[in-house]
């Protein structure tokens, strides 16, 4: 039984970095079950050498149904289609260039530490105001 992709070639970037993210995924999450698997208790009917391929048995048969399902889920038809829509949808954004970029953060920056500096100030101008009508008590 040979592999078959649906739509070879469409979608590529996107389907192989879904591909890459769930890999990613599996991975860690088959090491999380294979360091969970540890606290198997050896004695009676289990082994030390049948605790250690239940260990790492089990993950990597994890790991392998996982693959299988995300490679499944990536040649979906409609998953696929909507895949290399997001593909097409990508190519078409304006990117900002790195100075624009860098611009807008600048602002963004400079905004929020004169927001900040305003806001000290009219919280430090009501605490003196309401300490001197006598709504606050002064804190020693």
């Amino acid at each position: 039984m040979a592999l078959k992709f649906y739509k070879k070639g469409q979608g590529y970037y996107t389907r192989m970095g879904t591909s890459l993210a769930g890999a990613l995924i599996s991975a860690l999450g088959s090491y999380a079950l294979y360091n969970k698997l540890d606290g198997l208790r050896t004695g009676g009917a289990l082994t030390a050498n049948a605790k250690a391929w239940i260990q790492a048995g089990i993950p990597v048969i994890m790991f392998g149904l996982l693959g299988w399902a995300i490679f499944k889920l990536v040649n979906n038809a409609r998953f696929a289609d909507f895949l290399i829509a997001t593909e097409g949808e990508m190519k078409k954004v304006s990117w900002s260039t790195k100075k624009e970029i860098i611009t807008s953060t600048k602002v963004v920056v400079i905004t929020v530490i004169i927001l900040a500096v305003l806001l000290a100030m009219v919280d430090f101008t009501f605490a003196n105001l309401f300490e001197w009508i006598g709504v606050l008590e002064v804190m020693a």
